[in-house]
């Protein structure tokens, strides 16, 4: 497990579920477009809770997440066992956002890295095996906010596949074995505060995949940094 924290990059496909892209008022993208989150912001089960930095407005993103088992350059889009073939496990995670500073970058045309970025911003899951997602197409992810479920929807929604996915990365910059890739996450996005606790998981014809569970409690940052407008 502690090996997802070795990962040279996490990589994150963005607005890849349409009913999400109209949550965020976003543009439908032509093509796949991702951005980066460092590992550092990895937290794994049982290493304490997601931390909401202060001024943070922070919201929850639940998504599949592909562990690759070897380099991946230049990828071809059609080929489907290809893809899989490349996957050397699942895991399930959260993206966590700064959604007040990532609409501040979005408006000003800067990076988002500040809003994807803080410690413990990227709590995931067990490894999963392949054997347990026969197709990462076809599987449910949910997360619940106190009990209340909040996203509920199948990865069968996505607009671009992985094949496409790991083409589009790939073309771009070379995917390195152990490398992490997130595959975008379905509508029902919203803020999570301090005392609250998120739980996530996924099921696989209707039964729940045990190794995916998260489950991880908010708490306020003790930390110097506070959010000021750039």
């Amino acid at each position: 497990m502690a090996s997802l924290k070795k990962a040279s990059k996490v990589v994150c496909i963005g607005r890849n579920y349409a009913d999400h892209i109209t949550e965020l008022n976003s543009a439908k993208p032509k093509q796949p477009f991702f951005f980066l989150k460092p590992p550092s912001s990895i937290i794994l089960p049982g290493e304490g809770p997601v931390i909401r930095p202060r001024g943070v407005d922070m919201h929850y993103e639940v998504e599949l997440a592909l562990i690759l088992g070897k380099r991946v350059r230049d990828h071809d889009a059609s080929d489907l066992q290809g893809a899989l073939d490349a996957i050397n496990s699942y895991a399930l995670s959260i993206d966590m956002t700064a959604r007040n500073v990532q609409n501040e970058a979005k408006k000003k045309g800067l990076p988002w890295d500040i809003a994807k970025g803080f410690d413990t911003f990227l709590p995931m899951s067990k490894l999963i095996e392949k054997s347990r997602i026969q197709d990462p197409h076809n599987i449910e992810l949910y997360l619940k906010v106190n009990d209340e479920v909040r996203q509920n929807d199948s990865t069968n929604l996505m607009l671009f596949q992985i094949p496409r996915i790991l083409s589009d990365i790939s073309k771009v910059m070379t995917l390195e074995a152990g490398d992490i890739v997130l595959t975008g996450t379905p509508k029902g996005v919203g803020p999570v505060v301090p005392g609250d606790v998120m739980r996530a998981g996924i099921r696989v014809d209707g039964k729940e995949i045990e190794e995916a569970k998260i489950e991880i409690a908010v708490e306020e940052s003790t930390r110097s940094y506070e959010y000021a407008e750039t």
